[in-house]
């Protein structure tokens, strides 16, 4: 073995992370995350083959420590104009919301506790009357997010069978869900009516046959298709569907609650 062979210009992992400098940082963010810092750090220098002493090395796993250890989540001005955005936590909750939401998050709660029985709840029992009101659905319960409602629906209510939508509405939202694989994952056929810019009651009423499961409509909340253009409104959909003895679905998108009993239709309406 020769002796002469140079020594590395960096110092060990291990010789890092036993420095008497980290000894406060392990007690707070644990020795693996040290040690892990610490590797990611030499590495960097050494690929950039850059010299740098045992102190720089401390001080940048110390800062790398400190960010990593930051609430992702902060707190930003809207000046985008568009009061319910998206990419900015939309609606904002009220006061007796936020007090209601950290109590929930310091104390035991009868999440899924029957108190006037005694016995084992559900936790949709806790909104269910709540957004049965505001809807006037004959049962709610809460998903995680819009697409996530979207193939419940249509794998309770339509799976194995055809479900016709507009060219037009076959929307890619945010997060790359696109409607055709959320209504494939939801084992449902997707049948497109119309074109891209125009879709007209005919189209759909020749598409109904004896496995049809529902007619659907998708809010194009991110675009605008304009000029030759049409398509139908909700009411004028949910009526060809009732005529034809099927539901209608309509997928708000944004989440947007209306009154929609003052165009004759529900949220998702099955006439029999």
């Amino acid at each position: 073995m020769d002796s002469t062979k140079s020594r590395s210009p960096f110092p060990s992992v291990d010789e890092v992370a036993r420095n008497a400098a980290l000894m406060q940082a392990i007690e707070i963010h644990g020795r693996q995350a040290i040690v892990e810092t610490v590797r990611r750090v030499i590495s960097h220098y050494r690929n950039k083959k850059e010299e740098v002493s045992l102190q720089m090395i401390l001080l940048e796993v110390q800062e790398q420590l400190v960010q990593a250890s930051k609430t992702k989540l902060r707190r930003v001005f809207n000046l985008t104009g568009t009061i319910l955005h998206t990419n900015l936590g939309r609606a904002i909750l009220s006061q007796d919301a936020v007090a209601h939401v950290a109590m929930a998050m310091r104390e035991p709660t009868n999440l899924e506790y029957n108190l006037a029985t005694g016995g084992r709840g559900d936790r949709d029992d806790l909104v269910e009357d709540i957004l049965k009101e505001l809807t006037g659905a004959e049962a709610a319960t809460i998903v995680n997010n819009n697409a996530a409602a979207v193939l419940l629906t249509l794998a309770a209510l339509a799976s194995k069978r055809e479900v016709i939508l507009s060219r037009g509405e076959m929307i890619e939202i945010g997060g790359a869900f696109r409607i055709p694989d959320v209504m494939r994952n939801a084992n449902v056929k997707l049948i497109e009516v119309g074109t891209t810019n125009r879709t007209h009651a005919s189209d759909y009423v020749n598409a109904i046959h004896k496995n049809t499961a529902a007619l659907m409509k998708v809010h194009t909340s991110n675009y605008k298709v304009a000029g030759f253009v049409a398509e139908l409104n909700e009411k004028q959909i949910a009526d060809i569907a009732h005529a034809h003895h099927l539901p209608f679905f309509f997928d708000l998108g944004a989440g947007s609650l209306i009154d929609l009993s003052l165009y004759g239709l529900s949220l998702i309406h099955i006439s029999e």
